[in-house]
């Protein structure tokens, strides 16, 4: 694949490091992602995928490096970009509606200090219907499942109409039903030609989902298109004996294939 130039790449890392207390959790790390791919980050617990996705964002302090969207620093591209974080990090029981927390995604517009009004709240409604949720709009947030939290989370992204989407580990404990709705939304941004950054947990479903990869433990192990990237070598290197590779058929073309990538239960 030709080199990229930085103007030309929805995310551009550089020379990026983290460190927790003197530990570094992010080391020297180079990443990039082309416009209008799906892209997954993927690699074993503690590898640093969260914090990647958090020291982009400007949520915690980096050590070294610098980090550009579409050629500029993230505090000038604010707007064009939408965050999904961990469902486990929300405050669930705030009392508010599902509808409030969508409308909160247009803030960033309209600014704090003005109230929204009947248009914005038509545009969230309008995000709540494309996840599904547009029958409990006026429920509290903390009544809801999990993967209904979780849906509505992403229509906040949605009513941003940002560039780049950003989201962590998004299909974590949902139901099979909602997952397949949360990746048929994010392909359907990805074919309008926005970018969608995902921290990834399941190996096998990574040749199915995504087209772009990064593998990561703390640093770089490999990252490029998804055919060329997930392969049973560089999993090795990621994962060490933590995985255990089945078949090196589950390496081919998801409809050459026929046993799975399986990571081993702790």
């Amino acid at each position: 694949m030709a080199e990229l130039h930085e103007p030309n790449l929805a995310l551009h890392v550089e020379d990026l490091t983290v460190s927790y207390q003197s530990k570094p959790v992010l080391w020297d790390i180079d990443f990039d992602v082309p416009p209008g791919v799906m892209a997954a980050i993927v690699g074993p617990n503690g590898a640093g995928k969260s914090t990647l996705i958090k020291s982009v964002l400007g949520l915690v302090p980096v050590v070294a490096g610098h980090v550009t969207l579409f050629g500029r620093p993230y505090k000038d591209q604010r707007r064009r970009v939408g965050y999904v974080p961990q469902r486990s990090s929300v405050d669930w029981d705030f009392p508010t509606t599902a509808l409030d927390v969508v409308t909160m995604g247009l803030y960033g517009r309209l600014g704090w200090l003005k109230r929204p009004g009947r248009r914005e709240r038509q545009e969230a409604m309008q995000a709540l219907e494309k996840v599904g949720m547009q029958d409990f709009a006026q429920r509290q947030i903390s009544q809801l499942s999990g993967g209904q939290q979780q849906r509505v989370f992403l229509a906040r992204a949605l009513v941003q109409n940002a560039d780049v989407y950003f989201l962590d580990e998004p299909m974590a404990g949902v139901d099979a039903t909602t997952e397949k709705a949360i990746v048929d939304i994010l392909r359907r941004l990805r074919d309008e030609g926005k970018t969608v950054i995902v921290v990834h947990h399941d190996l096998q479903t990574v040749r199915t989902y995504f087209d772009w990869l990064l593998l990561l433990n703390v640093r770089v192990v490999a990252q490029g298109e998804v055919g060329d990237v997930y392969t049973a070598a560089n999993l090795r290197k990621a994962y060490g004996g933590q995985i255990a590779l089945l078949d090196e058929s589950a390496f081919l073309p998801p409809q050459e294939r026929d046993v799975p990538v399986t990571e081993k239960l702790p």
